[in-house]
């Protein structure tokens, strides 16, 4: 039987081409987020597409109460249980530093509510030998920039949450994928200025499902953002402290 996926963040546009793509192959879908109109029209979209079970289910990274409903319902569902992690925000670095408020959602909802999240969820993955994880961070937390320090900092702690939960999972028969996206044609991207080389969310998706039928680490999406970032990574800090980037 095939896994049953639980989609956080699920009406992001990346999460949305990911969805559907599980669903032209009959997985079952539990579509979590907070809009349940969009996440309602989402779960029918993906049962005319042949998902074998889809589902809208309340989640709110700042809210822990509604994680336990959501994966004792995974939980009732035989076979593997896998879960893909597309939530997050990403205010304007000016916004938070004109209100430093803003840094607990940030967190929230790039790091904490999805690792504990995930927490919740791996002794089910264990106990079932199977099963996998995609994390999707962004190639921002590879190294602290200008423009986006604190999103970043969230990423990069998402990272290594993730580094140990493959650690973890790999014992037991599951699996954990860390995917960096760089710029994708997306609603958290939409106008900000810098963007090049945007890729298309249903591009990402085709990558993350080669991900994890090849039982990949660590990807970037699309390819070429592991050399950008490789270079943005080496730069001496003394000249790095300068750019405006």
């Amino acid at each position: 039987m095939s896994d049953t996926w639980i989609i956080l963040g699920a009406t992001s546009a990346m999460a949305r081409a990911f969805a559907r793509s599980l669903a032209a192959e009959g997985a079952g879908l539990l579509l979590a987020g907070r809009d349940g109109a969009e996440l309602a029209l989402l779960a029918q979209d993906c049962r005319l597409r042949g998902a074998r079970l889809a589902e809208a289910m309340a989640f709110d990274t700042r809210d822990a109460a509604t994680f336990a409903a959501l994966i004792a319902r995974a939980a009732a569902e035989p076979g593997p249980i896998s879960a893909a992690v597309f939530a997050g925000s990403m205010p304007p670095q000016a916004a938070i530093d004109a209100d430093p408020a803003l840094i607990e959602g940030v967190v929230a909802d790039n790091f904490a509510g999805p690792a504990r999240f995930l927490q919740m969820l791996a002794p089910v993955i264990e106990a079932r030998g199977a099963g996998t994880v995609v994390g999707v961070g962004s190639v921002a937390g590879d190294r602290g920039r200008l423009g986006n320090y604190v999103y970043g900092a969230a990423k990069a702690g998402f990272h290594a949450y993730l580094s140990g939960l493959r650690n973890r999972l790999g014992r037991a028969g599951g699996h954990v994928v860390t995917v960096k996206p760089g710029f994708v044609d997306t609603a958290m991207t939409w106008g900000l200025p810098g963007m090049f080389l945007v890729a298309r969310p249903e591009a990402v998706a085709a990558d993350i499902r080669s991900a994890i039928l090849r039982r990949r680490n660590v990807i970037y999406t699309p390819f070429f953002w592991r050399w950008i970032m490789l270079i943005i990574r080496t730069i001496p800090e003394p000249i790095f402290k300068k750019l405006k980037i």
